[in-house]
């Protein structure tokens, strides 16, 4: 028991400093790129913004609506026509912890297996020796455009996310059980503050740094066998969900602590 339990933390705490040591390596190669970056990198990081930030709104859209409603419902339900303690639940649900975490676990869900299964593919095939032959470093060029690619993406579905969710709940508020937009609207300015903010812009940030580099690692991580690549996929998504929910709780515990 104890033997599972050392091997088991030592193993995440192995995998803990390789993810750092994989972003603060992006940090210097995005800084690099900056002064004398290529057409190339532009383009792999412009192609992942595509891939995980335009092509996941339609599905944010459709997630943050029904967040909304499903929340307005509940506390009609509980309190009645009360705009503005609507509004407040919305800002604490929502903009706290729903919004970061339902954002994260879809971009695990469409972009964490698409690296992880792009990168093993790449390396059994070979790409990857043949890319570093011709000089191009891999890190510059596949790992760090994902990293910043996904954690911007993340910033920006996570805000699309909750404007999303407070816009739909104004209409359907309005539309469905009558309450007036003003009510509802104060109750969200009441409760919108620095320490929201703060939490909302964190959590997404270090949401998208920890997953796009764990979904890196696991896909460069990958053997020679074909059969390797699923089980690297799977292993990045059940990682990358575990760190996700630590994460929450760690940065909600700081923010909390902080702004006390």
């Amino acid at each position: 028991m104890i033997n599972t339990l050392g091997r088991f933390f030592l193993v995440r705490l192995l995998l803990l400093i390789d993810i750092i040591s994989m972003v603060s390596l992006a940090f210097r190669n995005a800084i690099r790129a900056c002064t004398h970056g290529t057409v190339a990198i532009r383009m792999v990081l412009l192609r992942q913004l595509y891939f995980t930030g335009l092509e996941a709104t339609h599905v944010i859209v459709i997630i943050a609506v029904i967040i909304g409603t499903v929340i307005i419902a509940q506390v009609e339900s509980l309190v009645g026509d009360n705009g503005s303690l609507t509004g407040k639940i919305l800002v604490w649900v929502v903009l706290r912890e729903l919004a970061p975490l339902l954002t994260a676990i879809i971009v695990i869900a469409r972009s964490g297996t698409a690296i992880s299964t792009e990168l093993g593919s790449m390396k059994i095939n070979g790409e990857i020796e043949s890319i570093e032959m011709l000089g191009i470093s891999a890190d510059s060029y596949l790992v760090m455009p994902r990293i910043l690619g996904v954690t911007a993406s993340m910033v920006i579905l996570t805000v699309y996310f909750v404007l999303t969710v407070f816009v739909g709940s104004v209409i359907v508020a309005s539309i469905g059980w009558h309450i007036p937009y003003d009510h509802l609207f104060q109750g969200i300015m009441a409760s919108l503050g620095i320490k929201e903010v703060v939490m909302l812009f964190s959590k997404s940030v270090f949401f998208g740094l920890f997953v796009s580099s764990i979904c890196c690692w696991y896909g460069l991580g990958v053997g020679q066998s074909a059969t390797e690549i699923p089980q690297a996929a799977t292993r990045a998504v059940m990682t990358s969900l575990f760190a996700v929910f630590v994460l929450d709780g760690l940065i909600t515990y700081m923010v909390s602590l902080t702004f006390f």
